[in-house]
């Protein structure tokens, strides 16, 4: 397999490379590439998460537990002032 770099690519490789933290430019891009497919498991999960959160929500709402749009943007507004003020 090639693979073409843009010439920044080349470069920061290289680096790593000089940095004595990899042997080659092999282990580099073999370690960004594990980095990719981990993040992308990770979104993957989040995503699945968020989407069965979601579906416990839509319930709750057919169950007629919902919470009146005031009172969240309410309680979101606060949280966002308390967070500021630290």
């Amino acid at each position: 397999m090639n693979v073409s770099l843009t010439p920044e690519l080349e470069k920061r490789i290289a680096e790593k490379v000089d940095s004595g933290l990899y042997n080659s430019a092999s282990e580099v891009v073999r370690e960004g590439l594990r980095l990719l497919f981990a993040a992308e498991e990770t979104k993957a999960r989040r995503l699945d998460r968020m989407r069965a959160d979601i579906d416990v929500g839509l319930e709750q709402l057919d169950r007629g537990e919902g919470i009146p749009g005031e009172r969240v943007l309410a309680e979101v507004t606060e949280r966002l002032e308390a967070r500021r003020r630290g």
